[in-house]
């Protein structure tokens, strides 16, 4: 058994198609479909219900595969963590979600290569899912996201918790009469949420937060990203509830307004790799508060990165 195999079961499992597992991996399916046969021969097992549709893990496929996952992601850890060692030159690569650059984060990132200037930092625009993904394959170092997501292979800081605003059309009867809105006064309305996909994602946060109050929007509307439903909003199409930072941008065919509830937020999660415990990545959490704190900006209580 090789390290290949464990990717390729990974990538089915995660997938539940052969299809997509061989296009993540950049392979034609009939040898994907051959490697986990060999696989399953080599240890005398069946990991795959395949005659399901998804495809179904076995109880022995999904013991191997999280004890799989949890090995390609210490495998890449090391590689990264040796190679970032080994290189004379420092380099971060950092992945962000699209709403956090309505915050901090383009302040965080200027101070960061003004006082790292040897340091080759390079950005990358990803969901929170994505991010979960690269930072176990190696391919970023950081990641900023909205999204709580559970893996013993990655420690997260949540750093603040931004309170959420509603986005009306210019002019709207709600934004005109109330300064203050709740959540019972937009189920008449049409709900325009972010991203579609991947989910989960922020929309979730949305709709669990009507969920969670016996609420129900009479229409929901999805869109790809903030821009295209700040758009649609202008257009009269509808409202969105967006992050606080949002109301920097400053539209005049789009009026923002508080909602009533101060628990309706979602976290800004500085995430990274479980045992990567690196100069750059503690300089760059010290640097966060330190903003944080000349902004005046509330923030979580500081959780040490070396933890």
């Amino acid at each position: 058994m090789e390290l290949r195999h464990l990717r390729y079961f990974v990538a089915v499992a995660e997938e539940r198609n052969f299809t997509r597992a061989a296009q993540r991996l950049n392979i034609a399916q009939p040898p994907l479909s051959r490697q986990i046969q060999q696989l399953e021969e080599t240890l005398g097992v069946q990991l795959l219900e395949r005659n399901s549709r998804p495809l179904k893990l076995t109880e022995t496929g999904k013991f191997f595969y999280s004890h799989a996952a949890q090995l390609l992601s210490q495998t890449a850890e090391l590689e990264s963590m040796t190679k970032r060692v080994g290189n004379i030159e420092r380099s971060l690569s950092v992945g962000f979600v699209g709403s956090t650059l309505y915050g901090m984060l383009p302040k965080i990132i200027r101070r960061f290569r003004d006082e790292n200037a040897t340091v080759e930092l390079s950005l990358h625009e990803m969901s929170t899912m994505d991010q979960i993904r690269a930072l176990k394959d190696g391919h970023i170092d950081i990641g900023f996201g909205r999204i709580r997501l559970e893996d013993a292979n990655i420690r997260r800081v949540i750093l603040r918790e931004e309170k959420l605003i509603v986005a009306f059309p210019e002019g709207h009867p709600l934004s005109v009469a109330k300064p203050v809105v709740a959540l019972r006064d937009l189920v008449n309305e049409t709900l325009i949420i972010f991203p579609k996909a991947p989910r989960p994602s922020y929309a979730d946060q949305v709709l669990a937060a009507f969920q969670d109050r016996a609420l129900k929007p009479r229409r929901i509307y999805e869109v790809r990203e903030l821009q295209i439903a700040l758009g649609l909003v202008a257009a009269g199409e509808g409202i969105s509830i967006v992050p606080s930072s949002v109301y920097g941008l400053k539209r005049d065919d789009v009026s923002y307004r508080a909602l009533d509830d101060p628990t309706l937020v979602s976290p800004i999660i500085m995430s990274m790799r479980a045992l990567d415990e690196s100069r750059d990545i503690r300089e760059m959490l010290e640097l966060i508060y330190r903003l944080y704190q000349e902004e005046k900006i509330p923030y979580a209580p500081h959780t040490d990165p070396a933890r």
